[in-house]
This record gives structure tokens, sequence and C-alpha cells, in this order.
């Protein structure tokens, strides 16, 4: 067994170089109080660089667009599980597409969109949910999006592969509908599902990266603004204001607020959760 390598000590103006360039290409913050975090994973990358100073790193870094997908890849978050925040997947079925709905045709498109998407757990609950709970599924072209910043976890995404803990929360029936049987610890989407949602790559405050991906109906976007800072929330809630169909809807996670951070939308209340809509309705636009 080989011993954990040893992050190199980086100086206070070295954390701050790269926090400020880890802030402008993803707006989220990493400063001082995440000094061990981010000495940990700029040891990684140097090892896998053979770059043996943070200075001589950083330049690379600088000149290769390959290494700044690698560096942020390391930074982002990706703690997930299928089914979570089951709360909100009910009100999107019970509620908000329901409502949704009401004036448009059989085989009208609606559009999902699940940001930051991570390994795709919650694209593909949300696409599992609607199939088991949504009596209406197959009356309508339904589109699930999931994007995500990091594109690694895109490609883990696409490949559907997952341990016991991620489907810790789903019914074994479901499971076995869903996957396939079990091979040394992990279950593996069926290709059907696999192939009903998209994935795509987005940053929330690049609004050439959000606005590429079209208008939605829905939108999950749950436990990320936390980590940015005010001005690139302000700048991520805008991007997703304009992704919004009017009458639109975003959900967001437990602990995070809209309130608190645009007066652009409506706080709705609905029987299983609370979320946030664009005013006006399809027809304005």
């Amino acid at each position: 067994m080989s011993r954990p390598r040893k992050a190199q000590a980086l100086t206070a103006d070295e954390i701050r170089r790269l926090g400020a360039f880890l802030h402008h290409r993803t707006g989220m913050i990493f400063g001082e109080t995440k000094r061990y975090y981010i000495e940990r994973r700029i040891a990684d990358r140097m090892a896998a660089t053979g770059m043996r100073t943070f200075n001589a790193y950083f330049t690379h870094v600088e000149a290769d667009r390959r290494e700044v997908e690698q560096l942020i890849n390391i930074f982002t978050v990706n703690e997930t599980y299928f089914f979570r925040e089951e709360h909100q997947l009910r009100c999107l079925s019970r509620s908000l597409l329901p409502g949704i709905v009401q004036g448009r045709k059989p085989g009208d498109l609606v559009r999902i969109w699940s940001v930051p998407c991570s390994t795709g757990e919650e694209p593909y609950s949300i696409a599992i949910w609607l199939l088991e709970n949504w009596p209406l599924v197959d009356a309508y072209h339904i589109e699930v999006v999931g994007s995500d910043i990091d594109t690694q976890v895109l490609l883990d995404a696409q490949a559907g592969d997952y341990g016991e803990r991620a489907l810790s929360r789903l019914p074994p029936d479901v499971v076995e509908r869903y996957f396939e049987p079990s091979h040394k610890g992990q279950r593996t989407l069926i290709q059907d599902l696999r192939e009903s949602v998209k994935f795509t790559s987005a940053n929330l405050v690049d609004p050439a990266s959000v606005a590429a991906q079209g208008h939605f109906d829905v939108i999950f976007c749950r436990n990320v603004l936390i980590y940015f800072d005010d001005s690139s929330r302000l700048l991520a809630v805008d991007n997703l204001y304009k992704s919004l169909h009017p009458g639109g809807y975003i959900c967001l996670g437990h602990t995070e607020s809209m309130t608190r951070i645009s007066k652009r939308f409506d706080l709705r209340r609905f029987e299983d959760a609370i979320v946030y809509q664009r005013p006006g309705s399809d027809r304005d636009g």
C-alpha cells in the first residue's frame, strides 16, 4: 500500500491566486478556510502533470485548457443519491406538471433541467419518478436534461453505474425494474432509461453556456448556490431566470432561499414543497 501523497504547503498569496482563478470560472469560493482541501487537490494535479512547484503548475494551467478542465473537476462537489429531497419530486408530479400542461396538446414538449446534475442520480430520479407516478407521462414529449461543469461526472452519468449507497432510497421493486442485475456491488441503469436523459456541459455563471441549453418548464438547481458569493449567485440566478419559460418553476435545495437572492421570482407554496416561479405564463412567450 502506498503512502498518501504529502500536500505542498501553499502561501497565502497562492491560495488567493487559485481562489480568484476558480471563482472567475465557476463562481464558487475557495479561500484560506479551505486550505487543507485545496492543498490536497493541488498536490494530486501537480503529481499528475509532473510539476514540482505551484507556480510551475499554475503557469501550466493558464496555458492548457485541458488542465483547466481537470482542475475544475477536482474542486466540484458531487455528493448525491437517487430520490434525494423526494418531496420535490412529489410536487413535480402532483402540482407543477399538471399546471404546466394545461392548454397544451398531447405530444407537446415539456423540458426539465437538472443543474448541476453530478453523476446523474437527480435527472435519472426525475425520469424514474415520472414513469412511476405521473399518469400522463406518455401523453407528452418529456425531455430531461442533466448538466454539470464537471466533465468527468457527465461521463459517469452517461455510463449509469451506481453502488448501493446511491440506490439506498429507492424501493427494491423500482431498483429491479430500472437496473440491471448487480455486478461486483454495482448496478447499471437499463439502456432505455439511460437513453431517455440527455447530458450536457454547462457553467451557471457563464451566460452563453446556460443560454445554449434552451428554455425549460422546470429547473432543479439544488445545493450549489450556497457555494457562490453574492455577485456570482446573482449572475447564476439571472441566467436561470432567462432559461425558464414564463410560468416555469425552479426548485432549490432545502437550505436555499430564492427570496434572499432575487425578487424576480414568485414564491409558491404547494402541498409537498415550496418552489419559485417565473411570473407570466407560457402564452406570454
